[in-house]
């Protein structure tokens, strides 16, 4: 089993203060992939503390987690022991992690923002 590293940057969300979107705010995250790209379940069950997420912006410090999964529901979790901290990801088993495809994340408010894969390499 390998790990990905994937790197997210804040695609263009119309209606928002990031309409034109913003480069220097995302996620970079490492995963296990299928060899086409989605979440490989099985490899993340046995790999669960090796997948990780840095969030960063540019007016906060860089903040890391992990990658978390309960029941369908997967999600960016920065503290294990508070779930207000959690960020959705939709659909995040059925997203294709691949440079130019598209991921919604939901912010610490609740907002879901959309994301574009900018980068996918071996961790």
């Amino acid at each position: 089993m390998s790990l990905s590293r994937i790197v997210m940057r804040l695609a263009r969300n119309p209606g928002t203060e990031f309409a034109g979107g913003d480069d220097h705010r995302g996620y970079s995250l490492t995963a296990p992939l299928t060899s086409d790209g989605h979440i490989d379940e099985a490899a993340y069950a046995k790999a669960k503390a090796q997948c990780t997420v840095r969030r960063f912006t540019p007016d906060e410090e860089a903040t890391d987690g992990r990658l978390a999964k309960r029941g369908a529901r997967w999600f960016f979790d920065y503290e294990a022991d508070d779930t207000a901290d959690d960020e959705p990801v939709h659909r995040l088993g059925d997203h294709r992690f691949a440079v130019g495809e598209y991921v919604t994340v939901a912010d610490e408010d609740g907002r879901p923002l959309t994301y574009k894969v900018v980068e996918v390499q071996p961790a």
